[in-house]
Parts: C-alpha cells; sequence; structure tokens
C-alpha cells in the first residue's frame, strides 16, 4: 500500500491510496480458497473445484467483494497509522476505469478526503464561577396550585326534579339509538353521563336535552358526521330515544381530605406534600438549565479554535430547515393534511437570519466537540440501562403505543444515538459543574422563570419552563365509549447549546 498526502489544508486532508494488483491478487486467491469448501458445482465434489474454474465463475464477484473490503481496511490503517481523528465519515472515490482492477490487470487507485478534528486545550474547570438561581416553594404557592385543581375537578349536585337542565348541567340518561327504526350495536347505554356543552356525544344531540327535566322522555334526531369512525353509522340519521334519570347541576369543589383522596392521595396534607415536592423539582430542573445555559455561555467565550467545515454547514442546513418548518407551520394557509413531504426548502430564509443561524451553528458545533473530548478524556459513559430507562420514559409520552415505541428504539441503532447523545452531554456538563465553583442564590420565581434572552424592561415568563401544577398521582377513571361519542383526534406531535 502506497500512501501520499495530495492536501493538508486547515482541518482538510486528502490522500491518494494505491493498492498494487499483486495484493489483490493475494487477497483474492485466499478468499477462493476460503469458498472452495462452500461451492457446490455439477461435476465437482464438494472442496474439488479447481481455482482455474473458481476464478472463470466467480473470479469478478469476488474481486468485488476484496476491492471493497480492501479499500475499508487500508482507509482505517492510512488514518490510524497518522493518528488523526476524522470529523466525520471520511469521504472515498475510487480513480480510473475499474474494470483493469477487477480483471487483475492494473493497481487499485482511490482518493481519501476527510476533515480530522480540531486540536485544542480544555479550559480550566476550576476557575470557572457560577450562580445557580434556586426557588423555595412557598405555602401560598401549594395552595394556589390546589385551587387550579380543585377548579378542573367538577363536581355536581342533583338538581330539584322540576328543574330544567342547562348549559354545563350533568345529566344521567338511559338511551337506545336506531337508524331506519333498528337498533344499532352500541346505541344503548343505561346510567350514562353526560354533561351538555361537553362535546361528548355527537353534534345535536346534547342541544336538544336542554330544557328536559328527571323522569321526561326525549326524541333525538341526528345524523352521524360523515367521517364517524364506525363505516356502518358514518352519514345515517338517527332517532335516539332518551329518558332523563337525573339532572345534576356544577358544585363548587370542597378542597379536603376527600379531595385529596380522588387525586390518589390518603390526605389533604399528604397531597400538598406531593404538589410541593412536584414543584420543587420542577424548580429544579429550571435552576438546572438555567446554570447549564450559563455555563457554556462561559465556555463558548474561552474557546476559539477552527471548525471542521463539513460539520459546520450540516449543522447550519438542519437549523435552517428547522426554521422553513417552523415557517410553514405558523403559516395563515398551512394545511397539515397536504405536508405529506415535509419539505419546505422553497421557504424564503433572509440573509440576516443566516447570519444568525451560522453564529448559532458555530457554538453548537464548538460546545459540541469540547463536551465530546471532555467526556471522551475521562471516560464518560451512558450506560444501556440509562438509555433503557430514556426510552421508557419516551414510550410513556404515547399511552397505549408504548410497546411500539420501545421497540423501535431498541432496534433502531440511530434512534438510540438520539437518545444516548443528550444523556452523555448532561452527564459531561454534571462532571463539569463538579469542578467548577457553583454558588446557590435563592431567587423569586419570576426571577427565575424570566425568559435570559429577553430585555431586562421587555422580560417575560419563559412560559415553556413553567413548573407544572399538578398532582404527583391521579385517580383512575375507566371511560366507556358510546356511538354516541364522537370520533376525537388525539395526535401526539413530538437545544440550543
Amino acid at each position: 500500500m502506497q500512501v501520499t498526502e495530495t492536501l493538508s489544508e486547515g482541518l482538510k486532508r486528502e490522500f491518494t491510496v494505491v493498492i498494487e494488483a499483486a495484493d489483490l491478487a493475494g487477497r483474492l486467491d485466499a478468499k477462493l480458497d476460503e469458498i472452495k469448501g462452500q461451492v457446490q458445482l455439477k461435476g465437482f465434489r464438494p472442496g474439488k473445484v479447481p481455482k482455474s474454474h473458481l476464478m472463470k465463475t466467480y473470479g469478478k464477484s469476488v474481486m468485488g467483494d476484496v476491492i471493497q473490503e480492501t479499500v475499508g481496511e487500508t482507509s482505517q490503517k492510512a488514518i490510524e497509522e497518522r493518528e488523526l481523528k476524522p470529523a466525520l465519515q471520511p469521504n472515498i472515490e475510487l480513480e480510473g476505469d475499474v474494470e483493469p482492477v477487477v480483471e487483475g490487470k492494473s493497481d487499485l487507485t482511490y482518493k481519501l478526503t476527510f476533515e480530522i478534528m480540531p486540536d485544542f486545550d480544555l479550559p480550566d474547570f476550576s476557575a470557572l464561577t457560577l450562580t445557580r438561581p434556586v426557588v423555595e416553594v412557598s405555602d401560598e404557592e401549594v395552595d394556589e396550585s390546589i385551587t387550579q385543581m380543585a377548579a378542573q375537578q367538577q363536581n355536581f349536585e342533583p338538581k330539584d326534579e322540576k328543574a330544567k337542565a342547562e348549559d354545563g348541567d350533568r345529566l344521567t340518561i338511559d338511551f337506545l339509538g336506531k337508524v331506519d327504526d333498528v337498533a344499532f350495536e352500541g346505541g344503548t347505554a343505561e346510567g350514562a353521563s353526560l354533561v351538555i356543552g361537553s362535546g361528548q356525544f355527537i353534534p345535536g344531540f346534547e342541544e336538544q336535552l336542554v330544557g328536559s327535566k328527571a323522569g321526561d322522555d326525549v326524541t333525538v334526531n341526528v345524523t352521524f358526521p360523515a367521517e364517524y369512525g364506525a363505516e356502518h353509522l358514518a352519514g345515517k340519521d338517527a332517532v335516539f330515544e332518551v329518558k332523563v334519570q337525573e339532572v345534576a347541576g356544577p358544585a363548587e369543589t370542597k378542597i379536603d381530605d376527600e379531595f385529596a383522596t380522588q387525586m390518589g392521595l390518603e390526605s389533604l396534607d399528604a397531597l400538598k406534600e406531593a404538589l410541593k415536592g412536584r414543584i420543587g423539582e420542577d424548580y429544579g430542573r429550571i435552576s438546572r438549565n438555567r446554570v447549564k445555559r450559563s455555563l457554556l455561555d462561559e465556555l463558548d467565550g474561552l474557546l476559539d479554535f477552527e471548525l471542521p467545515p463539513t460539520m459546520l454547514e450540516q449543522e447550519i442546513e438542519q437549523i435552517i430547515q428547522q426554521a422553513q418548518s417552523e415557517k410553514a407551520h405558523s403559516a395563515e394557509d398551512y394545511d397539515p393534511e397536504q405536508d405529506h413531504d415535509h419539505d419546505h426548502s422553497d421557504i424564503e430564509i433572509s440573509d440576516e437570519e443566516k447570519e444568525e443561524f451560522k453564529a448559532i451553528a458555530e457554538r453548537r458545533v464548538r460546545l459540541g466537540l469540547l463536551l465530546s473530548e471532555v467526556g471522551t478524556r475521562n471516560e464518560v459513559q451512558v450506560t444501556q440501562d440509562e438509555v433503557n430507562r430514556a426510552i421508557a420514559e419516551q414510550a410513556r409520552n404515547f399511552p397505549g403505543q408504548e410497546q411500539q415505541v420501545f421497540q423501535f428504539y431498541t432496534q433502531n441503532q440511530q434512534a438510540q444515538a438520539q437518545i444516548r447523545a443528550p444523556l452523555f452531554e448532561d452527564k459531561v456538563v454534571d462532571y463539569i459543574l463538579e469542578l467548577a465553583k457553583v454558588t446557590d442564590e435563592t431567587v423569586t420565581r419570576e426571577a427565575l422563570l424570566e425568559d435570559p434572552d429577553a430585555p431586562a424592561e421587555d422580560a417575560v415568563d419563559a412560559k415553556e419552563e413553567k413548573p407544572k401544577k399538578k398532582a404527583a398521582a391521579k385517580k383512575k377513571a375507566s371511560t366507556k365509549k358510546k356511538a354516541t361519542s364522537k370520533k376525537k383526534d388525539d395526535k401526539k406531535s413530538k437545544d440550543d447549546k
């Protein structure tokens, strides 16, 4: 193997590699010996096929495999011998006519092109001084959260028998549905609950129960939507014979131990404690994001080294594509039904935006290379158990499809890499924070939630990071799908360092 360096410019490297025909012939010969005992040809006993016959029958196809294996092996060797670290997968381009090479009449020549990782010194992390904003969860905040929960947990009290049903009332009803005077499957129920105005039943059903009283018999005439899930009912006219058993009006929810039990906790004090812990966890997550942001800002200011051009170009392109997609989705005429190929490359990006995206990309690549180097030098590892836990967390976002999500990640190495990358980054950040001088500073809730990128006079709450005020456990409820229920679309749609 002859390796000649033809380009060494910045981080770019290019080599011309020549593999002599005699070397390829030797590799081909060894390959034919390897398959000699495996092939079965008419007229020859296993393992007794002459090599000349094998060459004639399989020579060209085997030589193709030999060339592919040789290029992979020798390119890797050329890089390792020179102790170079490619930033991305090297590009290999065969030179000249390959046919004479396959026939064993010519040397194999290929061009090996790649960009190397930049060489830089790591900052002294122990010299970093950072402030971590922390918030103490107040009793008033917990009480506010419980009040909001109570407002969402609507209770009802039975009305007087002569009271007429109004919008927002809950009716307990029996019903029998018919199409063309024939009862249909799923169109019958007893003791069903229906809140008028909730949109729980098909259009037109609930409105016809306004004004009814307990004990009334009401005939409801409706038409199933054309896109209704059950094809045999879609677009059909239907008649429901409804018996109103009870009319109940909205009632104030009492915040007491019984309410806490409905939320899945044994007492009001336990509910408050659980909420305080949950809010504290959310604040802790936001606090960590703030100190991580400060750390990365500090590190970015300390770094100054050349970036691999192709890596930077790919990052810029990714940011542009994301921006184009966001612009498409926010357009007034956006139609998700027509957005099949998700190609928004025709959306214009201004020169000013491109400059901004370039700066973001440079920061991401620079910090990404630094964190990767820190993790490599200090042997930071992400275990498979940690990856599996992250996958399970992802799967929980898709109720009923957990198994499919888990299989997708476990069978897709690239998808697993996307899960592993942020875990690795967080571990490296934690490693650096342990070395840095980090001081906790108690701040107000408003200060913690303040958008760090907003001007001081225009600062607004970072809505995407507000802690979620919800109970640690919720009362399980089973819902029964009835034929009168509307078809619901429950699609779940799925960084800057």
